[in-house]
C-alpha cells in the first residue's frame, strides 16, 4: 500500500545558519556576525582558537551582529578564556542569551568581561 498523499507540497527548506568572522580593525580581538549554533560552531571554535594564540593581555570579540549564540557556543568562549595564560576576553553588545549563560553556568569568571 501506497504512503497517503500530504496536500500542499514539500515544506520549505530550514535556512542554513552562517556565521562570518573578521578580525577587528586596529585592536586584538575579533568580529562575528551570524548565528552561533550547531552548524557554525566549528567556525566559532576556530576562530577563538585563533583568538587565544593571538592573545595579548585583552582580546575583544564584537558580537553586535550576532543574533543568536547557544550554550555550545557560550561554553566554547568561557572555555577559551579560562585557557588563557593571563590577561581578560572583552564580549562586546552580546546577544542577550550569552550573559544570562555566561552568569548561570560561570557566576564568577572573570577572565570574561561583558560591554553591553
Amino acid at each position: 500500500m501506497d504512503a497517503p498523499h500530504v496536500a500542499g507540497g514539500p515544506a520549505p527548506a530550514p535556512e542554513r545558519a552562517a556565521l562570518e568572522v573578521n578580525p577587528l580593525p586596529g585592536r586584538s580581538g575579533i568580529r562575528a556576525r551570524g548565528e552561533i549554533s550547531a552548524l557554525t560552531r566549528p567556525s566559532w571554535e576556530q576562530a577563538l582558537s585563533e583568538l587565544a594564540r593571538r592573545h595579548a593581555d585583552v582580546s575583544y570579540v564584537e558580537l553586535s551582529d550576532v543574533a543568536f549564540v547557544d550554550v555550545a557556543g557560550v561554553t566554547a568562549l568561557a572555555i577559551t578564556a579560562m585557557n588563557l595564560p593571563d590577561g581578560r576576553v572583552v564580549v562586546e553588545n552580546p546577544p542577550p542569551q550569552l550573559p544570562r549563560v555566561l552568569e548561570m553556568f560561570w557566576p564568577g569568571l572573570d577572565r570574561i568581561e561583558v560591554a553591553l
